[in-house]
């Protein structure tokens, strides 16, 4: 078999499983985040981190797709590993920079909710009071 098809397989093969392995994860843990995010919505929190999970793996999986091919031709074991780190060190880089960008994402929708919250009174309004003199 050539080395190249065996990088291909080897790289495919350690990036999807890593795909899946963070969007499982961002899925279970992230659950709890957006609950809290859209206020206790427990049906809306669901359906969000499903599309979010949907649109991890489409944008992850065709990144990994697209960057398979490579102008080189490998015809070694070190450059098997060469090839690999390097492939598989800008799907890592991808996969933490779609998680920061989620994160990012929803955290100023969570800041933005408690400000709203902040700015409402705790009770309404009972009366009027007149101003003070002299202010």
């Amino acid at each position: 078999m050539d080395l190249t098809v065996v990088a291909y397989v080897v790289y495919l093969v350690v990036s999807i499983g890593l795909t899946v392995w963070v969007a499982r994860t961002l899925s279970r843990n992230g659950r709890i985040f957006l609950s809290d995010v859209l206020h206790g919505d427990e049906k809306l929190a669901d359906a969000v981190n499903h599309l979010l999970v949907v649109g991890f793996y489409l944008v992850n999986l065709g990144f990994v797709a697209l960057y398979l091919s490579g102008d080189e031709n490998i015809t070694t074991t070190r450059q098997v590993f060469e090839s690999l780190s390097t492939k598989l060190g800008v799907v890592l880089l991808v996969l933490g920079a779609m998680h920061l960008g989620n994160v990012y994402v929803l955290n100023k929708i969570r800041r933005r909710g408690l400000m709203e919250r902040e700015q409402r009174p705790p009770v309404p309004p009972q009366g009027w009071a007149a101003p003070a003199a002299g202010v």
